[in-house]
């Protein structure tokens, strides 16, 4: 593996999803999980999201819209959170999102999104 794409991933992964959930991901993967949880630091954080040619917001927002597609509902939050606290995405942006979304892969799908993007803004608003 390449150590300095593992590393670049890492500090992007931090400053997007939170130095504390990718602490807790690195640090309770074991034998079994280990090896997976480098590969994708390195390769979808170092290698994707390290890529400048796309800024974090529209790669936020390209995030949301594919992973509402997929109905990944847990990594939906996740991304909604991380593009809402640290990628600069609007309420009115996550709306625009959930709405290709709706067109693309139907309606059902878009109103989990929307649920979820609920919660988000839930915990946002009692902090």
């Amino acid at each position: 593996m390449d150590n300095n794409l593992f590393e670049r991933g890492v500090a992007k992964r931090s400053v997007t999803l939170g130095e504390e959930y990718v602490a807790v991901n690195l640090t309770e993967a074991d034998d079994f999980t280990r090896p997976f949880q480098e590969a994708m630091t390195a390769w979808a954080w170092g290698f994707g999201w390290s890529d400048e040619a796309i800024d974090v917001k529209t790669r936020s927002l390209m995030n949301l819209t594919m992973i509402g597609a997929l109905g990944q509902m847990h990594e939906w939050k996740i991304h909604c959170r991380a593009a809402m606290n640290a990628n600069g995405v609007t309420k009115e942006q996550v709306r625009a999102a959930i709405h290709v979304v709706a067109i693309y892969c139907g309606v059902p799908r878009a109103l989990e999104c929307f649920r979820v993007a609920q919660e988000v803004m839930a915990e946002q608003a009692a902090k």
